[in-house]
């Protein structure tokens, strides 16, 4: 019996949690796509660029030997690299020409200092938001000229690849930071 009433104590609490979870939860009914995106942009911006800020400036060059590493990125060329898709595919999103000189997909050359970098990263994702808050129910399938040269490819398409690309580099760098002894910030 009172197994019973701890039994059913416990159900009580756990179904009200439930219910008060879900009502603290409940989306906005109302949000715009452009809402949805911009959120998730946030989102992958509050994971990427504290693990960015997370490495120490002299081991931004650092790159894994041990193992199948040849030629791999570096730390640094994964967080340019990130920043400057970042805004070739905002660009495309509104069919603009890129604003800034990405150098490339490995960015500029000319951003030494992990200040810089961190800068271009963040300004990245500004513009990048910019992009996805363009966002509507009637541009997000127009065919648009895709910046990688094979064809066309949709706003959709590109957002939902903005959002992607960075979280495969994202990998790379928590590995890079766990090598050097580095907790990544979203771990600890």
């Amino acid at each position: 019996m009172k197994m019973m009433k701890s039994l059913f104590g416990v159900s009580i609490i756990f179904a009200c949690s439930v219910v008060m979870l879900a009502q603290a939860g409940k989306p906005n009914e109302h949000q715009t796509i452009a809402q949805v995106y911009d959120h998730a942009v946030t989102n992958l911006e509050k994971e990427f660029v504290p693990a960015a800020e997370a490495m120490p400036e002299d081991k931004y060059s650092f790159a894994p030997t041990n193992g199948e590493f040849k030629g791999v990125r570096t730390f640094e060329l994964q967080v340019k690299h990130v920043a400057a898709v970042n805004y070739i595919l905002g660009a495309a999103i509104l069919g603009e020409k890129i604003p800034v000189d990405v150098g490339g997909e490995n960015g500029p050359d000319s951003l030494k200092s992990k200040a810089e970098i961190i800068k271009f990263l963040n300004d990245s994702f500004a513009y990048l938001h910019k992009s996805v808050n363009t966002l509507n129910g009637k541009n997000l399938v127009d065919t648009i000229k895709s910046p990688f040269g094979d064809g066309t490819t949709t706003r959709l398409g590109m957002a939902s690849l903005a959002l992607a690309h960075p979280m495969d580099h994202y990998g790379q760098m928590v590995e890079y930071l766990r090598m050097n002894g580095i907790i990544p910030p979203a771990s600890r």
